[in-house]
């Protein structure tokens, strides 16, 4: 019986497409996509180069600084894509705070290596010492002990002591230094820095007294430096200097007393503890311009450079009053009249916010 011709089997297609290789190997194409996205993730953000101008540039962290708040400012400032990447990495890999000092970034040293770097104060090339305008003496003295970096050779002597040892020709150290951000060098020593900043300070004053404006009712520019601190601790903002300037000179000229209440504080010492009242200001010391005439003593703080300028310009206005407004800065009056108001004004803001 002859056998009949078998049908070729048609082809199915659908058996071997080219989806068949993708589907074998699925997870490895998956974890390959997921290494490269992880290795452009750290490459992006902790091993690429820390961007800077030049060969190398000086970074300056600040005392009670974080790795936080240092890693949020990459962020902002766009040096980083992802800074969560920076934060966990300092997390698991980074066991120390952040150290304040002035660090020299190289060219070519990576984001990571740069995070390493300022967990230790040994690799701060610089001291960063900030000193605010309207710190007093004592608030400098401490600043100064506290700081690791600093050589300490004067700081704890007695008062009249440092004072020879700095070769400073004034009795009392309030207000001859220079409040502003400086860098030292690691080790330096405290008698340097502090002479430095008064230099500073002379070179300041001496400026300022020479361009000051006619009329002034001081005697010397040691009574412009006492005033310039008086102004410092009773503004904030620079556009009222020349104000509250104006209303202590013109006092001064009518034979009325400043009743400045910084200097009450001064006065009072460590019995100051955040509020002064009707007693304090009744009590009389060397520092309380509500029972004494004319300027205290000494100045009651470090002023900074623009409130000495203020000190020797002050303003042209008739104002012999101001007050706190309540919502930041204050209320300038030429009468009696419009100050009481404007007291009235500001308790009622303060009751308005209890």
């Amino acid at each position: 019986m002859s056998k009949q011709p078998t049908k070729p089997k048609s082809k199915n297609t659908s058996q071997k497409l080219p989806s068949s290789g993708w589907k074998k190997h699925r997870f490895t194409w998956v974890l390959l996509i997921i290494l490269v996205a992880m290795f452009w993730v750290l490459w992006s953000n902790l091993f690429r180069a820390y961007p800077i101008e030049g060969k190398k540039q000086m970074l300056s962290i600040a005392p009670g600084d974080t790795y936080t708040r240092f890693i949020d400012r990459l962020g902002r400032d766009e040096k980083v894509s992802l800074p969560i990447v920076l934060k966990i990495y300092q997390k698991f890999f980074i066991h120390d705070s952040l150290k304040a000092g002035v660090y020299e970034i190289q060219q070519g040293m990576s984001i990571r290596q740069v995070l390493a770097m300022l967990s230790n104060a040994d690799n701060a090339q610089m001291n960063r010492i900030l000193v605010i305008e309207g710190t007093t003496f004592k608030q400098l003295v401490e600043i100064l002990k506290k700081d690791p970096l600093v050589e300490k050779s004067v700081v704890n002597l007695p008062q009249q002591e440092m004072l020879k040892a700095l070769d400073i020709p004034y009795d009392h150290p309030e207000g001859l230094f220079a409040p502003n951000t400086y860098f030292f060098a690691k080790g330096e020593s405290d008698k340097k820095i502090l002479t430095d900043l008064y230099r500073y300070q002379m070179k300041t004053l001496d400026e300022a007294w020479q361009k000051r404006a006619p009329g002034l009712p001081y005697k010397n520019k040691y009574e412009a430096l006492i005033m310039a601190s008086i102004i410092e601790k009773e503004t904030s903002l620079d556009s009222e200097l020349r104000q509250v300037s104006g209303v202590f000179v013109r006092r001064q000229k009518l034979g009325m007393r400043l009743q400045t209440d910084p200097t009450v504080i001064y006065g009072m010492g460590e019995r100051y503890t955040g509020n002064i009242t009707r007693q304090d200001l009744r009590t009389p010391t060397a520092y309380n311009t509500y029972t004494m005439a004319g300027l205290p003593p000494t100045p009651i703080a470090l002023p900074g450079k623009k409130a000495i300028e203020a000190a020797m310009h002050p303003d042209n206005s008739d104002n012999i009053y101001f007050v706190a407004t309540g919502n930041g800065g204050h209320k300038f009056s030429a009468t009696l009249q419009e100050h009481n108001q404007a007291v009235q004004q500001y308790l009622s803001v303060l009751r308005s916010k209890n």
